[in-house]
């Protein structure tokens, strides 16, 4: 008897469930993405926070020496003509080069400059919170030779932040785009290639510790999901006929 109740509940929820999902054919794209977004921000932020909470531990300073003596032993002339430009890559400058060109193609191929205006916001957002952040926290820089020149503090790496937010969210619009399936998976991968060598970079120019680099990419993970959050949620409410 308990079975059969229990197994009439279930059917009368999945019911439900389908019929409410059904009169949402158009958005149900959206509040998933939605959902799967906000579960990546909340546990980003959980990791970032116990990312923090171990700055000032032996064993991480421990791991944050072994990782960089690895990477800098493979300083080379040109290995560091390579990351020197990677890093002007992830400066200032080089963002607005790259805005450029974006907003070029964005002009010429969409014809729509919505997903332009939405990378910058991110990028803004990630700049903006990462001198909030370093303030906040008050991280020095590494005590060995600095092959380019800094003012700001450590953690978390603004390089690193700002690259995934950026580029971050450039993949999530390439997942996104209807091009040619090698097109994609070749964007995807320069994106990621330069989001990974931008953040290298900081370690092998000896100007931020490997658990900057880390935590500079779990912020900018933070931003990239709260943005792509916020812009289905928007999505949703503007196909809704009742608003």
């Amino acid at each position: 008897m308990m079975r059969k109740t229990l197994i009439e509940f279930i059917s009368r929820i999945r019911d439900f469930l389908l019929k409410k999902f059904k009169a949402y054919d158009d958005k149900l794209p959206y509040i998933i993405i939605a959902i799967i977004a906000l579960i990546i921000v909340v546990s980003s932020i959980n990791l970032f926070i116990e990312l923090t909470d171990t700055l000032k531990t032996d064993m991480l300073a421990s791991m944050d020496d072994k990782i960089t003596e690895y990477v800098i032993s493979f300083r080379t002339p040109a290995l560091t003509d390579f990351f020197v430009f990677m890093t002007k890559v992830g400066d200032f400058y080089g963002y607005l080069i790259v805005l450029t060109i974006y907003f070029l193609i964005s002009r010429l191929v969409f014809k729509r400059w919505k997903y332009v205006l939405q990378s910058t916001l991110v990028l803004i957002l990630a700049s903006a919170s990462n001198m909030m952040l370093k303030r906040f926290i008050n991280r020095a820089r590494p005590g060995i030779e600095h092959m380019v020149s800094v003012e700001t503090l450590s953690y978390p790496s603004g390089h690193a932040m700002s690259a995934m937010a950026f580029y971050g969210f450039l993949i999530y619009l390439c997942t996104r785009f209807r091009i040619n399936k090698f097109l994609k998976t070749g964007l995807i991968a320069m994106l990621a290639f330069i989001i990974l060598s931008i953040g290298i970079s900081r370690i092998y120019l000896g100007v931020h510790f490997p658990s900057d680099i880390a935590g500079g990419y779990i912020a900018g993970l933070i931003w990239v999901f709260f943005c792509i959050l916020i812009f289905n949620l928007i999505e949703i409410f503007r196909s809704d006929p009742k608003t």
